[in-house]
């Protein structure tokens, strides 16, 4: 994938999630991430992307 067409992917899901509102994104990326996880197709390598994007957030919410 070139980096023009992650920009276009890109801006279809920021679009997407916009044209939903906020109270749905989270809904919205959910069911995103389910089926990017079944066309992976592979539970190592869904494994390490769900690590690796949580890699540096941190909590927000006091305990």
């Amino acid at each position: 994938m070139t980096d023009s067409d992650l920009d276009i992917i890109y801006t279809r899901l920021c679009k997407t999630m916009t044209q939903l509102g906020q109270p749905n994104t989270s809904l919205f990326l959910a069911r995103f991430a389910m089926l990017a996880i079944d066309r992976i197709d592979d539970p190592a390598v869904a494994l390490n992307l769900i690590d690796d994007a949580s890699e540096g957030m941190t909590e927000s919410a006091p305990r």
